[in-house]
């Protein structure tokens, strides 16, 4: 599972997807898939969420890798290439952010 704390050197990356109401499920379905059968395997994978807004036009995918390095070596593999090109065209847009902890609060 994804750990929130300021003493980690993780690198966290959040996606946030927007979409209309009527794919919203048909991209969950593709997160999912992509991290059951490829993401979760890649070398410095530690844990993901998904999350569906009430209007279902917006997914925020939260992420954690041991290195900035390991999320993009997944991200221009060849597999992960052409997984993006079917979410793309599921929604309207996406952007992968990289952020570094600064504060947690529990």
């Amino acid at each position: 599972m994804p750990h929130i704390s300021s003493d980690s050197d993780f690198q966290t990356v959040i996606t946030t997807f927007e979409m209309t109401p009527g794919t919203c499920f048909d991209l969950l379905d593709e997160l999912k898939d992509a991290y059951s059968h490829f993401i979760r395997h890649q070398p410095g994978f530690i844990g993901a969420g998904l999350h569906v807004n009430d209007a279902q036009t917006r997914i925020a995918n939260y992420s954690q890798w041991r290195r900035r390095e390991d999320f993009l070596a997944m991200l221009r593999s060849d597999e992960m290439r052409t997984r993006n090109r079917r979410i793309s065209a599921l929604c309207k847009s996406f952007e992968p952010v990289m952020y570094d902890v600064v504060e947690s609060i529990d």
